[in-house]
């Protein structure tokens, strides 16, 4: 089976349709709505997209949206892998991506395989030292939003950034 895409945007489905070639045409499709947005404007649409990138995983993943100075997309990365009950994020790499795709600002993301979506205190930690890294170089941290089966959690609108 097989997806494919014309070039004017329309989806053709050849054969019949894994669950994977379905997440990945509706992450390509919110992908591409946020670009004609022209810009994140709230959480709930960054929430969306990484639900959609995220959601599905069985171990955990963290993710940045780099973003210029008027929030467009300039790249979504992912920063690091690990296992069901956690994963290593470093500072110092992260920013080496940054400084890569010459980023304003940043949304991260990371999923939970238990399905809870509530930040947990290591979450905060991470989060709090990414921020502080990233304002030496001129880098604001817009969000961390944390993906579950059960929905996602905006750090930001929940005060912790």
């Amino acid at each position: 089976m097989s997806v494919t895409r014309d070039v004017l945007g329309h989806y053709t489905i050849i054969g019949p349709m894994s669950e994977n070639d379905v997440l990945a045409a509706a992450e390509d499709i919110l992908l591409r709505k946020l670009d004609r947005q022209g810009a994140l404007g709230s959480p709930r649409d960054s929430a969306a997209f990484l639900l959609m990138r995220l959601g599905h995983l069985l171990h955990e993943e963290f993710h940045a949206v780099w973003l210029d100075t008027r929030h467009h997309i300039l790249a979504v990365e992912k920063l690091a892998s690990g296992t069901i009950a956690g994963t290593n994020i470093y500072p110092r790499e992260v920013v080496r991506s940054a400084l890569r795709h010459n980023a304003a600002a940043v949304i991260f993301s990371h999923n939970h395989p238990s399905g809870n979506p509530e930040p947990s205190a290591a979450d905060r930690a991470i989060t709090t030292r990414l921020r502080i890294a990233l304002e030496l170089i001129d880098i604001r941290l817009l969000d961390h939003i944390i993906v579950g089966a059960q929905g996602t959690t905006s750090m930001a609108e929940r005060g912790l950034i």
